[in-house]
């Protein structure tokens, strides 16, 4: 299971409205991009759903489990990929069953599988430093899945990866996505990103956040970004965000 559901969810900081009234789920097995201008609360619809903010009205619930305090059945990937840098590809990725008090057998078992589905078996013993872009933020999607997570957030993590790289781990996260069927609740700002990996994308409004819109995304997979019908769709939803960034910027 992996089922997300945010309830009337409003969250102020001081006297700043970041989210007013926010409705939408993640169903188990989904993927769902997050997109609006800066500004607009997608990060901390990620920070809710993780338990490292509360909501001040309304409920955010896992499994119809309500989210109090830190959410350990939720792993998280960041753009700035934050790996520990004395560790190694392998010490990264079993960091988290280490701390779950798996044996070494056990945390040795995990790191490989996830090694080999993210393609970097031969570089175990790396230190970050070592590796590319793409490369760092495999080890980050690894180490995020080898806490066995029922839902997993992304804060854009391809953010900072140029285009021939972000295309190539786009592809990569949905082989892997398929593969371990967790949900996933993904913060982007590429439009063309959010039609290619979503099964649905929900469109926030300018501040405070609300939900604008939200589109089913029907096409069949693997997806050819440049098709007819990938066209429509994506036209359709920069339409609807163009309108919330010109808001934002008279705001």
């Amino acid at each position: 299971m992996g089922r997300l559901v945010l309830n009337s969810v409003s969250r102020k900081f001081n006297n700043f409205q970041a989210l007013l009234n926010v409705n939408f789920e993640v169903a188990d097995g989904e993927f769902v991009c997050l997109l609006g201008p800066s500004g607009c609360g997608k990060t901390t619809v990620l920070r809710l759903a993780a338990g490292l903010v509360a909501p001040d009205e309304g409920s955010i619930c896992l499994d119809d489990k309500k989210i109090n305090g830190v959410n350990k059945e939720c792993g998280f990937v960041f753009q700035e990929y934050a790996l520990f840098p004395w560790r190694t590809v392998k010490e990264n990725i079993e960091f988290g069953p280490q701390v779950k008090g798996m044996t070494k057998t056990e945390c040795e078992s995990i790191s490989k599988h996830y090694i080999d589905l993210v393609g970097l078996s031969g570089f175990e013993n790396h230190y970050p430093k070592e590796l590319s872009g793409g490369m760092k933020q495999r080890v980050g999607i690894a180490r995020a899945y080898a806490n066995n997570p029922k839902l997993l957030l992304m804060d854009e993590p391809f953010g900072a990866l140029d285009a021939q790289t972000r295309n190539l781990m786009q592809g990569e996260l949905l082989r892997i996505w398929e593969t371990e069927h967790i949900s996933v609740l993904f913060v982007t700002h590429s439009v063309d990103e959010a039609v290619y990996l979503a099964d649905k994308v929900v469109v926030m409004s300018a501040r405070p956040g609300k939900v604008k819109e939200i589109f089913d995304i029907k096409l069949t997979r693997p997806r050819i970004r440049t098709s007819m019908e990938a066209n429509i769709i994506r036209d359709s939803v920069l339409k609807s965000l163009v309108t919330e960034i010109k808001m934002a910027a008279n705001k």
